[in-house]
């Protein structure tokens, strides 16, 4: 395939997503600009989003460049345009829509947790197999793998720099739940979200666990809490983390918050936490690994460094080091800016389209995959299943052969 600058521009990818809020917003931004930012073998293109509002659909297409909006993800589906189908909905319908757009014969992005049960999982897994045999591709969508210093992370890690490694942390934190008044949007009902902090939260720092140690987790000890019971009904649409309520109450059925420890294949020992009720923590991802050589730690609220610590230097001088992963030789910043021009969060998505776009063009099966996302899905069950039992030692699911 030629690419950009060879005078033929590149056969193009027409893209359909489904649901239009927060996730909608940062996929678009993502699908619109990574043709603009690095030489791609398939030209991506806007061709349609849906949404059940009519209105707030089309005024959605407007924003973000959707060159048509539909109010039956199924109508999207039917589209000749659509090659791929990017799903930004809540978790209830992730494995139906998946499904049927893989049945169709399209590619899939979907939205993390996968799925809100491991059986939806399995199913969307099953689809994935079945579809890559006809050449449709499926990745699951944990956007912060693409974090450029995340990444260089996973590539230290891999080169041995931190010998065997002995203690993965993550905390992942918020606080737009705080406020016991904040309203009951689809996020804290379990039918449509599956779980509250654990599924929301700790899917990403399970992932990214797992991602950067290059195995996965076996077992888990979990604790998790419901702070406030109830909360007002929704009055109104809710938009991304804002939303109004009513003078009615009612159930809160998923978590506020979960912690939970894990024992790695290789014998490491993990430590999670993830909550929406951390004062003062707006998006605060943290991690640090340990290993017999030397250490790795991240903080997603500067996301443009990592810090590194080789064991191996004298006493004297030893300790973490800040690296800036901004120049050309660190992972996907030969697109962007100058040396020391930092990214932001809204990369990430870029990065995301350009790795599947990749994918896609050469047939290579696209990482995250739906078996990964059903990895994380079978912990999350692990977790909610050791607090139900008093914090017993859990065994994750092991895949069945």
């Amino acid at each position: 395939m030629e690419h950009r600058g060879s005078g033929t521009a590149p056969p193009a990818l027409g893209v359909g997503m489904v649901g239009y809020a927060f996730m909608g917003a940062a996929h678009s931004q993502g699908w619109r600009t990574v043709g603009h930012v690095f030489d791609l073998p398939l030209r991506p293109v806007l061709a349609a989003i849906a949404g059940r509002d009519a209105h707030a659909v089309r005024t959605a297409a407007d924003k973000h460049g959707w060159a048509a909006a539909e109010t039956d993800w199924r109508a999207l589906l039917a589209r000749d345009d659509v090659q791929l189908v990017d799903i930004c909905t809540p978790g209830d319908s992730h494995a139906e829509i998946a499904i049927a757009a893989l049945e169709a014969g399209k590619h899939v992005l979907c939205e993390k947790p996968l799925a809100n049960s491991v059986a939806e999982a399995e199913a969307m897994v099953a689809a994935a197999e079945a579809a890559r045999e006809r050449g449709q591709l499926a990745m699951v969508g944990f956007n912060y793998r693409r974090v450029p210093a995340l990444t260089y992370a996973r590539r230290l890690i891999a080169e041995g720099r931190l010998g065997i490694l002995r203690h993965v942390r993550v905390t992942y934190l918020q606080d737009w739940l705080v406020d016991p008044d904040f309203p009951l949007t689809w996020r804290l009902q379990r039918e449509h979200a599956g779980s509250g902090a654990l599924g929301d939260l700790g899917a990403h720092i399970v992932d990214l666990a797992q991602f950067l140690a290059g195995e996965e987790l076996v077992g888990v000890s979990a604790q998790m809490e419901t702070f406030v019971k109830e909360r007002p009904r929704l009055d109104g649409a809710s938009q991304g983390l804002t939303a109004s309520g009513g003078t009615s109450r009612g159930p809160v059925t998923v978590d506020d918050a979960a912690v939970f420890t894990g024992r790695l294949a290789s014998g490491a020992l993990a430590t999670f936490e993830a909550s929406r009720m951390a004062t003062g923590r707006k998006n605060a991802l943290r991690l640090e690994i340990n290993g017999e050589s030397g250490s790795l730690a991240f903080d997603l609220e500067r996301l443009n460094e990592l810090s590194f610590h080789d064991h191996g230097e004298p006493a004297a001088t030893a300790g973490f080091r800040r690296i800036l992963v901004t120049e050309p030789e660190h992972p996907y910043l030969e697109g962007w800016w100058p040396p020391g021009h930092g990214l932001g969060y809204e990369h990430t998505f870029v990065h995301q389209a350009r790795d599947l776009v990749e994918a896609i063009a050469s047939g290579t099966a696209p990482m995250p995959s739906f078996a990964d996302g059903l990895q994380v899905q079978r912990v999350l069950a692990a977790v909610e299943e050791s607090a139900q039992k008093n914090s017993v030692y859990t065994p994750v699911q092991a895949e069945v052969l």
